[in-house]
């Protein structure tokens, strides 16, 4: 369901120059610089911000940085977050730029959580699993790196275990009922809450980077 429009969501945004980042290609290579973390973290399609709010405060020894297109949703996320956070970032952009972002093996850590299936195939080049989005991945994720994804959308799954596979990837880990068990490493936000009362799966499977050869 898209978002209603909220009129104070720019002049919000504009307010937050501690957490929002304005040109984020300005920091390329110098993200582990500008907010130290034993490791660097990217959540891209952050929504409303749970997920990045709550486990920033879980690894507050950590660096944690949302990604949303949407400002409406980035404003809502944003509002979450204490004033001058020592290790969150927001950028309220497209992700299809990542590789304008970040630098090679500047990243450990992508979340995917709960994105956008765009069901149509002629919408499948959109979807964060597509192979444009896997090959920039790979470029700035660090030599361990892992991508983590969560879904409740069966079909956008398989989708993705086929993209990872035909490219240069490994699954480490995979569930297709993840929170059968309890997981208190990994926060549940509203959003995923509402489709465990419905009793739906929640999906997950973490991949890292292998080799590529030719």
């Amino acid at each position: 369901m898209r978002m209603r429009k909220k009129v104070w969501a720019k002049p919000y945004l504009e307010k937050r120059s501690d957490v929002i980042v304005i040109d984020a290609s300005a920091n390329v290579g110098n993200w582990k610089k500008i907010i130290p973390g034993e490791k660097l973290h990217i959540e891209i399609g952050s929504g409303k911000g749970d997920y990045w709010v709550k486990m920033a405060a879980l690894y507050a020894n950590e660096s944690w940085i949302g990604i949303e297109k949407s400002s409406d949703a980035a404003a809502v996320a944003i509002k979450k977050c204490p004033d001058n956070p020592a290790n969150m970032r927001f950028i309220n952009d497209d992700a299809q730029y990542l590789s304008d972002w970040f630098d090679e093996n500047e990243v450990d850590v992508i979340h995917l959580n709960f994105s956008d299936p765009w069901p149509k195939k002629g919408h499948a080049k959109r979807r964060l699993t597509a192979k444009s989005f896997l090959e920039q991945y790979y470029r700035i994720l660090s030599k361990e790196g892992i991508i983590i994804m969560k879904t409740d959308n069966s079909k956008l799954f398989e989708y993705s275990l086929l993209t990872f596979a035909s490219e240069c990837w490994e699954l480490i880990d995979v569930s297709v009922d993840f929170r059968r068990e309890n997981h208190d490493e990994d926060v549940i936000t509203e959003y995923e809450a509402n489709f465990m009362e419905k009793g739906q799966s929640i999906y997950r499977g973490i991949w890292r980077k292998t080799e590529v050869t030719k």
